[in-house]
């Protein structure tokens, strides 16, 4: 059943492949051939600012994701280890925020960005993403996994709840921090909507939003072999890096403790 879902899921991937590397009058001809060319790469990063958007990309993905991993350390350890007043409750708020549905919450985003001044700025698209329901919580149950002694034990040392964490708590829940990079790297590399709304300038506009606008340009039309070019361009960074990483980040969420 599962080589039936990859064969399948396979057939677009290889038909972009096709089309973005066979000569267009092979293409126009509708004629079988092995002939294949890379001018339609070079027509369309020619073409287009790719060079920048790649690096507006790698901004944004890269800047939430350090953000990220702070922000869901801190809380995922305040919910594992410590106690206080209402932590159940405040957990289960936490968990709301994975029902809801980030374009629900666009059009106050935006008005919040627009009073800060950050609307078509590269913080502004990162803002929203820089906490991680789902972070926290995948993050806490790996957590509540690490054996309680060994916190003792650094404690009766003289470490410092921020030496615990750097020390016990991150080098074993490592493949954790993996799957979650993958997952967290994936959703702001394909996030389309929200810099959509939010940029209007080449300076801050990521690939997801400069590969719809080439695609729609006068330039490009049906001709599907640049439009695939480009489209192979946008996603063949995050394929690699899912495929480096695919054993830690399939393992870490079968071992991740959500039973715990």
């Amino acid at each position: 059943m599962m080589m039936v879902v990859g064969v399948l899921w396979l057939i677009p991937f290889v038909w972009v492949l096709w089309t973005a590397l066979r000569p267009k009058e092979a293409i126009i001809s509708n004629v079988w051939s092995w002939q294949w060319t890379f001018d339609h790469f070079i027509k369309v990063w020619n073409g287009a600012p790719f060079a920048q958007y790649y690096m507006n990309t790698l901004t944004i993905s890269g800047g939430v994701l350090l953000v990220q991993l702070v922000t869901l350390t801190l809380a995922a350890y305040a919910f594992a280890r410590l106690r206080f007043f209402g932590k159940e409750v405040l957990f289960m708020l936490f968990l709301v925020q994975i029902m809801v549905p980030a374009d629900v919450l666009i059009f106050s985003n935006y008005h919040v960005l627009k009073e800060f001044g950050l609307l078509d700025t590269k913080l502004g698209i990162m803002f929203p993403y820089f906490a991680s329901a789902f972070g926290i919580f995948l993050l806490r149950q790996a957590f509540k996994q690490v054996p309680y002694e060994l916190e003792e034990a650094a404690v009766v040392e003289g470490s410092s709840r921020l030496g615990i964490l750097w020390r016990i708590y991150v080098p074993l829940t490592r493949p954790i921090y993996v799957s979650f990079a993958v997952v967290s790297v994936s959703y702001q590399w394909n996030n389309f909507l929200w810099p959509l709304i939010v940029t209007n300038s080449v300076e801050n506009r990521p690939l997801t939003v400069g590969l719809a606008i080439f695609a729609q340009s006068f330039e490009t039309g049906a001709q599907w072999s640049e439009v695939s070019a480009a489209t192979l361009i946008v996603v063949a960074p995050l394929l690699v890096f899912f495929l480096l990483f695919q054993r830690q980040f399939i393992s870490s969420f079968m071992h991740s403790g959500i039973k715990g």
